[in-house]
């Protein structure tokens, strides 16, 4: 039987048993996209990641990541966990390191630094966000999400359908009281979303200005409508295509820009998403994704 080294990552947060856990499969020579994807199933996790050689010898890693129903070309918390997996087993004593993975998006640059309580990673966008058309009205919208049409929208953020390499079709919403009642209905948001390339719908992000915590910009749901329905606490992807509705809409002046999302609090499992922007000619430079991870668990697979 041949043993396959794995770990688990708490992602996006810093608390144990919070964020949006990551499996990481240290070894994937030898397995085919059916036995991934059994085992992402396995672990059901958001997303698993399986790690190989790089093609490019001057990189850290090749990665593929699954969620428990198909592959993913690019996430955000995978990309986190995993270079701070990577950086932690490959160089325990360096305060900093620098990697760079494949992923299917393309080449992710990132950078992970150690702290006393938890590690923290930041990647470059491999892809910057794009807008989308978006065929969709409030009122439909606000039906999947269990919410009234006055409750869409805020100052003059609009739905949006935004990508920067997974679509997501971002919704506003008036304050934390429609984040905490809304109830999303699968089925009736599977009739309103548009389909990805891979055939997939384009999962809600909804968002408000209101949050819980002082220093947070945006207090964010992201919900998937399957099927299975289910919410993700923490998804870097989606922060990722948001950067392009807050350069729209905010109309972001040209400098440096950092904002704390906080995510996961409805479903007790708080995360907190670092989102930087660099804007020149109030257009969008560059962007940075990032957070904290904490290793819970770590075994082998066996078959």
């Amino acid at each position: 039987m041949t043993q396959r080294e794995y770990v688990v990552y708490d992602v996006f947060t810093d608390e144990r048993l919070t964020g949006n856990p990551l499996a990481v499969v240290l070894d994937s020579d030898g397995l085919d996209q059916a036995a991934m994807q059994n085992i992402a199933r396995e672990f059901n996790f958001s997303e698993t990641v399986f790690v190989a050689p790089p093609g490019n010898p001057a990189h850290t890693a090749a990665i593929r990541i699954f969620t428990p129903q198909y592959e993913m070309p690019f996430a955000g918390h995978p990309t986190v966990g995993t270079a701070i997996a990577l950086a932690e087993r490959q160089n325990p004593g360096a305060d900093t390191a620098l990697l760079v993975l494949e992923e299917k998006v393309g080449d992710v640059r990132c950078a992970v630094t150690h702290g006393e309580k938890a590690a923290f990673a930041e990647f470059d966008l491999p892809k910057l966000p794009e807008q989308l058309e978006l065929k969709a009205d409030d009122a439909a919208l606000a039906a999947a999400l269990g919410l009234g049409p006055h409750e869409i929208g805020f100052e003059n953020h609009r739905p949006g359908l935004w990508s920067a390499g997974v679509p997501y079709l971002t919704v506003p919403v008036a304050n934390l009281q429609a984040m905490e009642t809304l109830r999303f209905d699968g089925p009736a948001w599977l009739e309103v979303a548009p389909l990805r390339d891979s055939g997939v719908p384009a999962c809600a992000y909804v968002y408000c200005r209101e949050t819980l915590h002082h220093d947070s910009a945006f207090h964010v749901r992201m919900l998937v409508p399957g099927p299975p329905v289910w919410e993700d606490p923490a998804t870097g992807s989606a922060a990722a295509a948001f950067a392009g509705a807050i350069l729209h809409f905010d109309e972001t002046r040209d400098g440096r820009h950092g904002y704390w999302i906080e995510q996961g609090i409805e479903m007790g499992r708080p995360s907190r998403i670092r989102l930087e922007i660099e804007v020149e000619g109030l257009a969008m430079k560059s962007a940075r994704i990032g957070g904290h991870a904490v290793k819970v668990a770590q075994g082998a697979l066996t078959f």
